[in-house]
């Protein structure tokens, strides 16, 4: 047997020669977060933080277009209100995917109610019989979630809504509406839903089903019968994320950036964008570029949560970039770390753009990608049908056909 031979001492040094050093230096209080994170932030969580923090800047000063995601009770905890607004209002977030949840609990504050921090080891037998409703350490009357429902229910009875959408055109039409809501009650702060609505972001929500606004939904439907037509339209629901993701890769710089704050749901309606086109419509494709990601979970028990971007890769998800040099999973809670990189980025003043404004490009999405479609729909054709001899490989001419291949 042929020996393997064995790399020269100077070939294993090299990598390690030309790596970054790390460069520690005594804190003044006088440096700009840039710096405090390229100089402390050297090793284990906190060398995550820095190295997201050089993505994020990356996605910008590339002028990605930029998908954020975010999942957990984070309206709740305020989040919207300390980075995502402003990110918003800066231009910075091209379009965001989350849970029913965080745009319903926004709500609250629009109509007057205050979420209060509470003690979480109080006893939540007391909180029930005072009617306090609590997400770990933050509390709130029930009577907020009572008036909330009251509100969409009133807004969802409005003409616009009597129709069939997808879940960016409803958030869009919420948007709208409550942004005149807001005006007329002279809130100061405005919600993420009307902020959204102002400056043109989309805003898809993967399992409405799981949220309180579209409770009142099945509310208004039992309640009215046929008068009530609101619809949401699923497949056009997911076909329009495909669709941005691919206008995006084809017009501006091409750039696409993922920011996933948390994991769930949001994650993958996202990133499945990438799959439906490349493996479901045969539109060629390339996942994402930069991939950033904060969650707590560990990512060793095959939870999509915490999947890396490797593993994201093997999928079609991200890019072979963002797999060598573009990704970042920070082992954190983004409610402990997201701020402090939303203020880093700000310090720097050419982390700035004009919105994307993407929906106003909606439809010129949609048309976009369904030109691409109706190109393949002849060999399209060919994958919608099966027969159960090809279950399983049974003759070596069979095993062949089935062999794994790398485009």
């Amino acid at each position: 047997m042929a020996k393997t031979p064995t790399p020269k001492k100077s070939t294993l040094r090299a990598a390690y020669a030309n790596a970054r050093k790390a460069d520690p230096r005594p804190i003044t209080g006088k440096e700009k977060p840039a710096e405090l994170l390229a100089h402390a932030f050297s090793a284990y969580v906190g060398r995550q933080e820095r190295t997201a923090f050089e993505l994020m800047q990356q996605s910008v000063q590339q002028d990605a277009s930029i998908f954020l995601t975010l999942s957990g009770a984070m309206t709740p905890a305020g989040l919207h209100q300390s980075c995502l607004i402003p990110l918003v209002e800066k231009g910075i977030i091209s379009a965001i995917t989350t849970t029913g949840a965080n745009l319903y609990h926004d709500a609250h504050r629009i109509i007057g109610h205050g979420i209060r921090e509470v003690n979480p080891n109080a006893g939540d037998l007391q909180y029930r019989l005072a009617r306090i409703i609590r997400i770990y350490d933050l509390g709130f009357w029930e009577e907020a979630l009572l008036d909330t429902d009251r509100l969409f229910s009133a807004i969802l009875r409005q003409p616009e809504f009597q129709k069939k959408m997808t879940t960016p055109e409803f958030h869009y039409l919420l948007g709208k509406a409550i942004h005149g809501i807001e005006k007329e009650l002279g809130v100061k702060q405005p919600s993420l839903l009307s902020t959204c609505y102002k400056h043109g972001v989309p805003i898809w929500v993967g399992a409405v089903q799981d949220g309180s606004i579209f409770l009142n939904v099945v509310k208004l439907k039992r309640l009215l019968g046929d008068e009530f037509k609101f619809e949401l339209d699923i497949n056009e629901d997911v076909f329009s994320m495909a669709a941005m993701q691919h206008y995006c890769r084809h017009n501006g710089s091409g750039k696409l950036a993922i920011w996933i704050l948390g994991g769930g749901v949001p994650k993958n309606y996202t990133l499945q964008g990438e799959p439906l086109l490349d493996q479901i419509l045969n539109v060629p494709t390339s996942g994402f570029d930069i991939d950033v990601q904060f969650c707590v979970d560990p990512v060793d028990n095959g939870a999509l949560s915490s999947c890396p971007a490797g593993e994201g890769h093997t999928w079609g998800k991200v890019s072979v970039e963002a797999v060598e040099t573009g990704s970042m999973y920070v082992h954190c809670d983004v409610t402990a770390v997201f701020p402090w990189l939303t203020h880093a980025l700000f310090s720097e003043p050419k982390n700035k753009r004009k919105p994307m404004r993407l929906m106003d490009k909606m439809d010129a999405a949609v048309k976009f990608l369904d030109a691409d479609v109706k190109k393949r729909s002849k060999s399209l054709m060919k994958t919608l049908d099966w027969s159960v001899e090809e279950a399983e490989p049974s003759t070596k001419k069979d095993a062949k056909a089935h062999a794994a291949y790398v485009r």
